[in-house]
């Protein structure tokens, strides 16, 4: 583990928790990654320019966020939308898309379809954070009929370009650990080139996605940046009141007032997008 450098605003190191990320709270996830995911998501689908009335299967749907603007912008023939957390899928049943599309619980590195069964096959926010990246990779593919496409868009962790940026700078200026982000070294745009065409994916393209949100003031910064399914949370609920103002006011410096009142800041996604060739290649 790495050992973090005492810091000048406190005497002590703290280590780090168990780091994964638990998708269990629904509401949470919304209020922390809903704004970004409606932002970035509209941009990605039309890059992406799909045919019409496609069939479509979107691994890692989530919250249903870009299920529900995939029904709206792309005029889908039918969508299914996989998670393997069965709290996502519960929460995104609920949401009017719900009637539209075929939510199911499944593992990304085992997709339950048939070979060459989908026209469009994305993801979104997804691929780094599997386990086995290729493989997730090469079962979108695998469900991806000749000709077909496979996309999907990640944080640029690879950067610290995440929506929570902000937050793990002013942690580590306070000498706190942060958690390590699952699969980082992937998320640049040549790496995601590279594990896409290793797949055997063809016409492969690549693109940065920058997105803005503005919050009414700190405090609602805060709330968001603080759902308690992140390993960051648990680690700042850890710290005395003293402590935590004194990481608050470090964060806020990141993050200066906007012109107009409240704060806002950016993030990058990148985006990559390929055909399955229509000569299959072993």
């Amino acid at each position: 583990m790495r050992r973090s450098t005492p810091s000048p605003y406190c005497g002590w190191h703290q280590s780090m928790p168990e780091v994964a990320i638990r998708y269990d709270d629904s509401a949470a996830y919304e209020r922390f990654m809903g704004r970004w995911s409606r932002a970035v998501a509209p941009v990605f689908l039309d890059w992406l320019a799909p045919p019409m009335a496609a069939s479509w299967l979107e691994v890692g749907c989530g919250t249903g966020i870009c299920t529900g603007l995939i029904a709206e912008r792309c005029s889908p023939f039918s969508i299914v939308a996989v998670d393997s957390s069965q709290a996502q899928i519960a929460h995104a049943r609920g949401l009017p898309v719900g009637t539209r599309a075929d939510f199911r619980v499944a593992d990304a590195l085992a997709l339950p379809f048939p070979d060459a069964a989908f026209d469009v096959v994305v993801s979104a926010l997804l691929i780094n954070f599997v386990q086995a990246p290729a493989v997730a990779v090469s079962e979108m593919r695998r469900v991806s009929r000749a000709g077909g496409v496979v996309a999907g868009y990640v944080w640029d962790f690879a950067a610290e370009r995440s929506p929570s940026w902000p937050m793990r700078t002013g942690m580590r200026k306070f000498g706190m650990d942060t958690p390590e982000i699952p699969g980082r070294s992937i998320t640049g745009l040549a790496a995601l080139r590279g594990l896409f065409e290793r797949t055997g994916l063809s016409e492969i393209e690549t693109r940065s996605i920058e997105v803005t949100q503005s919050f009414t003031d700190f405090d609602d910064f805060w709330q968001a940046q603080t759902p308690g399914y992140m390993p960051t949370t648990r680690m700042i609920g850890a710290l005395a009141d003293d402590e935590r103002q004194k990481l608050k006011d470090i964060v806020r410096a990141e993050i200066p007032p906007s012109p107009g009142g409240g704060i806002e800041y950016s993030v990058r996604a990148h985006a990559i997008k390929g055909c399955v060739p229509r000569i299959r290649v072993a």
